[in-house]
């Protein structure tokens, strides 16, 4: 493993990949605030104006495992900042746009440059910090980062609106080009390991399978919640990533250089995170847009006062750093993890009581509880997911993880759209309250994936007897000590078979113990 960088490099490598996080999440809560201000100006139809936001998603989730395998082979600085290079003019070029078909051509090609960016940051983090506290602290923080960059987004996105929805694509571009002056300084230069083969070895049957199947999935997601002939096109979707992806897992067993070692796959601890994370997502982002619609449409609120609300939702910015990596240590990751997922469910169920006279000390109590449920959940999965992976595969770890992440959102999202497309075509409260069910039940699932895998914690008791402790022998007898169940270095007594099997001689002390024979 490449030495970790020391001191203020180290704080500077993390600053620089926790601002490159921030800046997805921040990109992507801004443009959902936008939508209806570009919707407005560049006249567009609600099917184009509903791929403003499912561009990103399709490029983001489709690309992401590719990009992760990307970082391994061809180099994760390299990665890195060609994505984020590219994420940054495109950005320019979503502001810049006259016509709603360029602002979803700039977000799709937007969303595969952070589909190479994320994964190959993630894995940078994961290789330059030495598995253990160190790299536990930076994940948390990275993954505290992200969460908050969405939460701020929010309110950022509202605020730039009122400005003008060019500066939501801007902003980014000032941010970005601050984080690539110092990523091109601080990253240290990619090393000749033996995770990077020369391009004739790469497996490009896999990467167009896997790539394309990720895309239709995503697809069919965004529109299998949508009524009519969308539907039907989400439900061919699917069925077409379900060929392409297990096309892909044939041609995974067969090449000698495969995109994702299926070997991967049966981590345990790596699949149950994964898992989880999906769910999460899932929960989260079903949630966010139910609640959003709630305030916006049946309470009349402005887009920059619901991004106030959910600003308390970035309280894991504070704690997550300060608390987290505190709790893995002492319970262990996956437990932190299922703390954050009850928190989840629980907050999601508080939302059941939802009234059309709620105020925002109403809603106050389960919002900062999500903000918990983040602190406790978000870190210790990226933790999970690339704990004990080989330096060679952290890239496709982390786009595991990320595409995890994505496909969950879409995942949700449809979720909850098809309960409040449901009925009638203004959604009512009882709408709100049966699609803000989803959420619930999904988080609870999660925490039920991330229970599954949790054995009993057993303490070893100590093998030290006490002097004051009494002994009993009867006469001509060998007792063994008395030692608790379970706990190592104990003695056994056997009966005599031979000379093979004769137990050790013991001595005796001048307090009465006995000793093993020092042989």
């Amino acid at each position: 493993m490449t030495p970790p960088p020391a001191g203020a490099r180290t704080r500077a490598l993390l600053l620089v990949l926790c601002g490159a996080i921030f800046l997805e999440g921040i990109d992507v809560a801004m443009l959902n605030v936008a939508v209806p201000s570009i919707r407005a100006e560049l006249d567009l139809g609600t099917s184009t104006a509903q791929w403003v936001i499912s561009a990103y998603v399709l490029g983001y989730g489709g690309f992401m495992l590719l990009g992760g395998r990307c970082a391994d082979l061809l180099g994760r600085r390299r990665v890195f900042l060609a994505g984020l290079v590219v994420f940054l003019l495109f950005s320019g070029v979503g502001g810049l746009a006259g016509e709603g078909w360029v602002v979803v051509v700039a977000r799709f090609v937007t969303g595969v440059a952070a589909a190479f960016m994320t994964p190959a940051g993630l894995s940078i983090i994961t290789t330059s910090f030495e598995e253990g506290a160190a790299r536990n602290r930076a994940l948390v923080a990275y993954g505290a980062t992200g969460a908050a960059g969405f939460t701020i987004g929010l309110v950022a996105g509202g605020l730039l609106t009122e400005i003008g929805w060019r500066w939501v694509f801007f902003a980014p571009v000032l941010l970005g080009s601050v984080v690539l002056a110092l990523g091109v300084a601080v990253i240290r230069r990619d090393d000749r390991t033996p995770g990077h083969r020369p391009a004739r070895e790469f497996d490009l049957p896999g990467a167009v399978g896997v790539t394309a199947g990720m895309v239709a999935l995503v697809y069919g997601l965004v529109h299998v919640g949508e009524p009519g002939d969308r539907r039907t096109q989400g439900l061919v979707a699917i069925g077409v990533a379900v060929v392409l992806l297990a096309g892909f897992v044939l041609v995974e067993r067969r090449v000698g250089a495969p995109l994702l070692r299926l070997g991967l796959l049966r981590n345990g601890t790596l699949v149950r995170a994964d898992l989880a994370a999906v769910l999460f997502a899932a929960a989260f982002f079903g949630f966010q847009f139910v609640v959003s619609l709630y305030l916006q449409e049946l309470r009349g609120w402005t887009p920059v006062r619901t991004g106030l609300a959910f600003l308390v939702m970035g309280l894991d910015l504070v704690l997550a750093p300060v608390l987290t990596p505190g709790l893995v240590r002492r319970f262990g990751t996956m437990r932190v993890v299922l703390a954050g997922s009850v928190c989840a469910a629980v907050a999601y169920a508080l939302f059941l009581r939802l009234d059309d006279g709620w105020g925002y000390l109403d809603m106050l109590p389960a919002l900062t509880l999500v903000g918990v449920a983040f602190a406790l959940a978000y870190g210790p999965l990226t933790i999970a997911a690339t704990d004990g992976v080989t330096e060679s595969e952290q890239g496709v770890a982390g786009g595991l993880l990320n595409t995890s992440f994505q496909f969950g959102a879409a995942l949700g999202l449809a979720v909850v759209t098809s309960v409040l497309l449901a009925g009638d075509d203004v959604a009512s409260l009882d709408d709100y309250r049966a699609a803000l069910l989803a959420p619930a039940l999904l988080a609870a699932l999660g925490a039920l994936v991330i229970a599954s895998g949790l054995r009993p914690r057993t303490r070893t008791a100590p093998t030290v007897r006490s002097a004051a402790a009494p002994r009993h022998r009867s006469p001509g007898s060998r007792q063994a000590s008395p030692v608790a169940p379970g706990a190592t270095g104990t003695v056994r007594r056997r009966r005599s078979a031979g000379p093979a099997s004769r137990p050790r001689r013991t001595a005796r002390r001048p307090d009465g113990a006995r000793r093993r024979d020092s042989r």
